[in-house]
């Protein structure tokens, strides 16, 4: 493969359909809740009834807006909707209402590591239903498959990206961004394992240095940051080879199987003609005003990156701030203790070190512990006056995560408040200095590092309670004696 990679480069475009987070269906009133029992959300107007109309659902236009303007696009003072024929056997009207030439956003751009990925357009359609294929033999000898129609008709918006992606790694980046802004601006909750985000992956390749691309193949619905990766990967092998043995990449739609880690050929693909757009007919031309998209504009909500700038103005390394923020809730709850005053640097480092840990190990969000703001908060206090340790303060965060305990009351507890008494510190000082005189006679002639020993075995014999610049004043003035 590598050698592959220094002869042929990729070139990646992307189609991720984000499911937008509103109560009802986009063109008709019944809910669009995931996990409901098969067919229990439809209505005539999905199950494509003669006579039925469509109504457009208004906050669908809204979540379009909002999302057109996080992703630095142009919205129009007018969209349409159209029919895109297609044989949907999932679909009851056998036609996707969608928009093809006048969408809802226009242009703009997503800001990753290196570089912008410019984004086509965004616009707004109705997804089909599910089929369940039963693979056990029916009646007749052969499998069938089942329509679960409680999907069709959900609210899509398919955000189109332009060919400016060269690795896997600027496609999976691309993504989590995206799924970042999305989750922010509460129009989807990014839920790749739920299908209510997926992506389509178009990939070509061509030699380093040429300019025209090569012929593309669409991989359909990929639902998670790994697969995303190991598909490109493989179709990037995949058309690499076949170039390789003098043949020529057909433009076709294949399907990624996670199992085998492999594609296969579905479909040959369609261009545009092939699914004959026309507009609409029973849904009239959209206008947006100015004032309109103003006030959306108002009620933006901060974006991940804007987070990530205040973030590190706060203290925190670009690492730090990008482990919070690419966690929503985490930032969530971060922004809440940073209106405590707690200092942001330390409070960082708990939460992307002990608390991260037993979050990941338990399977659980920062909202479902028991560690709350006030609590966190308090703890932290103690740390930052000086009454408990750093060391104590890392054991007890897991253990309110757990049980919730008020920390001051399990500091007095527990009897873990630092020792800054030197009365109290130098008998025990002295009696590790006595106890190993080869440790000492060795530091005093020159082996230095000899002197985190000593702090060590003094740290233990306190329980880790002795305040440490204080210890090391008395075993410097002890040692040097």
């Amino acid at each position: 493969m590598s050698n592959y990679k220094d002869k042929y480069e990729m070139v990646i475009g992307l189609e991720v359909h984000a499911q937008l987070k509103t109560n009802t269906k986009i063109f008709a009133r019944e809910g669009c809740e995931f996990g409901k029992s098969p067919n229990t959300e439809t209505s005539t107007v999905t199950l494509g009834m003669p006579g039925v109309l469509p109504v457009l659902n208004k906050e669908c236009v809204n979540m379009a807006i909002l999302t057109g303007l996080a992703l630095n696009s142009t919205i129009p003072n007018r969209c349409k909707f159209d029919r895109k024929q297609y044989f949907y056997p999932d679909l009851p009207k056998g036609y996707q209402i969608s928009q093809y030439d006048e969408p809802i956003c226009q242009g703009g751009w997503i800001q990753i590591s290196n570089k912008k990925i410019g984004i086509t357009r965004a616009h707004l359609e109705e997804d089909a239903g599910k089929l369940v294929h039963a693979g056990a033999a029916g009646l007749y000898g052969s499998s069938y498959s089942l329509v679960d129609l409680n999907r069709a008709g959900t609210p899509l918006l398919e955000i189109v990206s332009e060919p400016d992606m060269r690795s896997s790694e600027e496609a999976r980046e691309y993504v989590e961004t995206l799924r970042n802004i999305l989750r922010y601006i509460g129009v989807c909750d990014g839920n790749l394992e739920e299908g209510s985000m997926r992506a389509d992956c178009n990939i070509s390749i061509r030699p380093i240095g040429q300019k025209e691309f090569g012929t593309r193949a669409e991989i359909k619905n990929v639902n998670s940051f790994r697969s995303l990766v190991r598909a490109i990967e493989y179709e990037f092998i995949r058309q690499a080879e076949i170039l390789e043995d003098g043949g020529k990449v057909i433009q076709e739609t294949r399907l990624w199987d996670d199992t085998s880690g492999t594609t296969s050929s579905m479909r040959g693909k369609e261009d545009a003609h092939d699914y004959r757009y026309f507009p609409e007919p029973d849904l009239m031309p959209l206008e947006i005003s100015r004032e309109w998209i103003e006030e959306i504009k108002s009620k933006m909500p901060e974006l991940p990156n804007e987070k990530m700038e205040r973030y590190q103005k706060a203290g925190l390394s670009e690492y730090d701030a990008s482990v919070i923020v690419n966690q929503m809730e985490l930032a969530l709850y971060f922004d809440k203790l940073l209106e405590k005053n707690v200092d942001a640097k330390t409070a960082s480092n708990f939460l992307t070190g002990e608390i991260a840990a037993y979050l990941k190990e338990e399977k659980i969000s920062i909202e479902d512990s028991k560690l709350t703001v006030d609590n966190f908060a308090q703890l932290l206090d103690l740390l930052k006056k000086g009454t408990i340790s750093n060391n104590i303060a890392k054991s007890l965060v897991v253990e309110i995560l757990k049980t919730g305990e008020d920390a001051k009351t399990l500091v007095d507890k527990k009897g873990l408040s630092v020792i800054s008494d030197e009365s109290s510190i130098l008998p025990i000082v002295q009696k590790i200095i006595k106890d190993n005189p080869e440790q000492v006679a060795a530091y005093k002639g020159g082996k230095d590092k000899l002197f985190g020993f000593f702090v060590g075995q003094i740290m233990k014999e306190t329980k880790g309670r002795a305040n440490p610049q204080l210890l090391n004043k008395l075993l410097k003035d002890e040692l040097d004696k």
